[in-house]
C-alpha cells in the first residue's frame, strides 16, 4: 500500500504491506481524505531479499513494507486506487487501473450500492505476446504488461501508448491510438484501460462522500 505524499499526507493505520494468505482477510481504517491512495498484490516473492525485485511483479522499495515515500509497486501490476474526500460536496473516488499492466484480478466493492470497480479476468494467458510475461518458473505468465511498459514504439518520452509529449492530453491520446487498448477493456471494462480512459464512462468511479461507505478490495473475485 502507498499514499502519494505530495497529493495528501492522510495515511491508514495499517502497515504498507504484509502476506496475504489465501483466503485471508485484513480489516483497517482509512481517513476521510485519503488522497492518492493505492493498493496491489505482489507475485512470487522472497522477502530475504532487498525489494523492489524481490518479487516477479509488485515489488517495492522497502521490502515486506514498502517505503513511505518511494514504495510504489514495479509494474506490471493490477493497481486499486482511491482518492476519498472529507468535502460532503465532493465525491469519493476509486478504480482499478491497469495503467501500469496486470498481475492479478482485482474488484472494489462497497457497502453503499455505489459502483464495483474491477479487472476480474486473468489477463496473463491470453495477453498479446509483445506484452506477455514476466513468467514464473513453469513458463506461466503472471503478468501483462501495458503496451507503455513494453515500449512497443520506442520512444516512451513522446509515445501514443504512454501519453506522453506530443500525446499528452486526452485529445492528442485517445484510446485508439493506444495499442492493446482493446485486449484490456474487452475483457475488463470497469477498469482503467490507460492513461485518459475515464472517456469510456467505465474506468473512474464515484461514491457520494456523505454515504461513507467501507470499500473492499478483493484479489482473484
Amino acid at each position: 500500500m502507498f499514499t502519494d505524499l505530495h497529493a495528501g499526507n492522510a495515511v491508514p493505520d495499517f502497515a504498507t504491506g504484509w502476506e496475504a494468505q489465501a483466503w485471508s482477510k485484513v480489516s483497517f481504517n482509512v481517513p476521510d481524505n485519503w488522497t492518492a491512495g493505492r493498493i496491489w498484490a505482489r507475485r512470487n516473492c522472497d522477502m530475504s531479499k532487498p525489494g523492489p525485485n524481490n518479487c516477479l511483479t509488485g515489488g517495492c522499495n522497502g521490502g515486506l513494507e514498502c517505503d513511505r515515500n518511494s514504495g510504489t509497486g514495479v509494474p506490471p501490476a493490477t493497481v486499486a486506487e482511491w482518492t476519498l474526500s472529507a468535502n460532503p460536496n465532493v465525491p469519493d473516488n476509486y478504480d482499478v487501473s491497469l495503467v501500469d499492466g496486470y498481475n492479478l484480478p482485482a474488484r472494489i466493492s462497497n457497502n453503499k450500492g455505489c459502483p464495483v470497480a474491477e479487472c476480474a479476468k486473468d489477463l496473463g494467458p491470453d495477453c498479446p505476446a509483445p506484452l506477455k510475461g514476466p513468467f514464473d518458473s513453469t513458463g506461466f505468465p503472471v503478468g501483462c504488461k501495458s503496451s507503455c511498459l513494453a515500449n512497443l514504439d520506442g520512444n516512451p518520452q513522446n509515445s501514443a501508448n504512454c501519453c506522453t509529449g506530443s500525446h499528452n492530453t486526452p485529445e492528442t491520446c485517445p484510446a485508439d491510438g493506444v495499442a492493446y487498448y482493446s485486449y484490456f477493456k474487452s475483457n475488463c471494462p470497469r477498469s482503467y484501460a490507460y492513461a485518459y480512459d475515464e472517456r469510456s464512462g467505465t474506468a473512474l468511479f464515484t461514491c457520494d462522500s456523505k454515504l461513507r461507505a467501507d470499500y473492499t478490495l478483493t484479489f482473484c473475485p
